[in-house]
């Protein structure tokens, strides 16, 4: 919540905060919370190391196995699909 965020910077009950993401996302332009010298604001670049990728790629891959191998995947966002899929 980026307007509760930005009230709790600006009030100084948080030092302060890097952002990658924003809620609502973009966050809109001219959005006070990006006028306040306690913000850093990041273009999605929270995972930019060689591990983190690499991570995402070989969770990628396995992910792509399992599925096609019919068993779960790991991190599911919607774990409740198994069930419509017997899995």
């Amino acid at each position: 919540d980026t307007d509760a965020l930005y009230k709790a910077l600006a009030k100084g009950w948080i030092a302060g905060a890097g952002l990658d993401v924003f809620d609502p996302e973009p966050v809109p332009a001219g959005h006070p919370v990006l006028g306040l010298d306690n913000v850093v604001v990041l273009p999605h670049i929270g995972s930019a190391s060689n591990r983190s990728r690499r991570e995402m790629h070989l969770l990628a891959a396995r992910n792509l196995l399992a599925g096609l191998n019919g068993e779960r995947l790991e991190a599911c966002a919607n774990p409740e699909v198994y069930e419509s899929l017997g899995i």
